[in-house]
């Protein structure tokens, strides 16, 4: 199981979100970049990166900070947030982004994700994020008639290397996991699943790990608040 701590740009700062609301957003750094290589020297593997601002417009909007962090860091970066085209995601993976994370466009343009799955093997992941189980688009800003579970299903053969599941009312909350719906698509489908949202210490690790069947673990507001030492879950992971 792979720990991937994050970092949320909103106006080229690093911040995390209440329950998805831009209108809540906690800056935690303003160097997103010095940030990225801090989570590095702490010993993690994988780095996520989501452009709050390019999620609701469907713009690059902080473009300039994720190139930032690129220069910083030598982990597998992934990133979400706007990105919407073949050529988007041709142009970060050149940028040097191992993972482009596709979640408006899954829902309202399924084929170019499978696309470009099929062109870019391991490099293409599905961003569900989800109230109640049915899926939204635009930031989390509008509401679909989809749920997670038939979004995820669609990709089953396409060749998409991970679906990064978000319970929106959990996000940024350190409320706990939604661990029941999590490990209800991860059991679901054949693509390895990554939970995110509402992690807030090391029980909430073991319980995931627990599991059995979820490949990974986006932290947010955890790390930040240091209600979860990032060393003691790394250590319970490798263990």
């Amino acid at each position: 199981m792979i720990l991937y701590p994050a970092i949320d740009l909103k106006d080229g700062k690093c911040v995390r979100l209440l329950k998805g609301d831009m209108a809540a957003a906690t800056v935690y750094h303003e160097d997103a970049a010095a940030q990225a290589l801090e989570f590095q020297q702490l010993g993690f593997s994988h780095l996520h990166v989501v452009d709050l601002n390019g999620a609701v417009s469907g713009d690059l909007v902080n473009q300039p900070v994720v190139k930032n962090i690129l220069k910083s860091v030598t982990l597998p970066v992934q990133l979400g947030g706007g990105i919407r085209s073949r050529a988007g995601v041709e142009a970060w993976l050149e940028a040097g982004i191992s993972r482009v994370i596709l979640g408006t466009v899954a829902v309202k343009n399924p084929a170019l994700v499978k696309e470009v799955a099929r062109a870019y093997p391991g490099n293409i992941a599905v961003g569900i994020d989800a109230r109640g189980g049915m899926v939204a688009t635009e930031g989390w800003v509008e509401a679909s008639t989809m749920r997670a579970l038939d979004l995820a299903r669609m990709f089953e053969d396409a060749g998409v290397s991970a679906i990064i599941y978000t319970d929106i009312a959990r996000d940024g909350t350190l409320a706990g996991p939604n661990l029941e719906e999590t490990k209800a698509l991860a059991d679901a489908v054949r693509i390895p699943v990554i939970l995110s949202g509402g992690i807030a210490n090391i029980n909430d690790l073991r319980a995931v790990q627990n599991a059995g069947s979820i490949a990974g673990i986006i932290i947010g507001r955890a790390l930040y608040e240091k209600t979860l030492d990032a060393r003691e879950a790394l250590a319970l992971v490798e263990k």
